[in-house]
């Protein structure tokens, strides 16, 4: 008995999957930057002196579920786009990852002493679309489009 999918996605199926690939390697490349910069770069970006201190004083554990989140959602789209199930747990992953680095930042640490409100909007986009991709992945599951 053959292991691959008998159906086979629609155009939609590869325009969103091809919309969260860009996403998700955005992500990555964030990640990236976020790893490299420095407390100089922060300041000639405009951040205040509080702002700074704040990135950088990011514990380990807290970049290291950044780090989860960006790498499971990288892999996750690329094992959706290859119509794989595993999708689905590692944009789990994903969604687990982003909510460390958040309760870090923002219940921890609080982020909103330091930054205005509206630098919650990318944290709420990041989980929203992280539990989209859950939702869609499951579904492409059920219509048989994942094995």
């Amino acid at each position: 008995m053959s292991e691959e999918s008998t159906s086979k996605p629609g155009t939609g199926f590869w325009i969103t999957g091809g919309l969260l690939a860009v996403w998700n390697l955005s992500g990555l490349y964030q990640y990236y930057l976020m790893s490299i910069i420095t407390a100089d770069q922060l300041e000639d970006a405009g951040y205040t002196l509080e702002q700074v201190a704040h990135v950088m004083n990011t514990p380990a554990w807290a970049h290291a579920g950044y780090a989860f989140a960006v790498n499971a959602g990288v892999l996750g789209v690329i094992l959706l786009l290859l119509r794989k199930s595993w999708a689905i747990p590692m944009f789990v992953i994903s969604l687990i990852g982003a909510l460390v680095q958040d309760v870090d930042a923002y219940v921890l640490r609080g982020a909103l002493e330091h930054f205005d409100a509206i630098w919650l909007f990318l944290p709420i986009t990041v989980i929203v679309i992280c539990v989209f991709e859950i939702w869609y992945s499951r579904r492409a599951q059920a219509k048989g489009w994942l094995t």
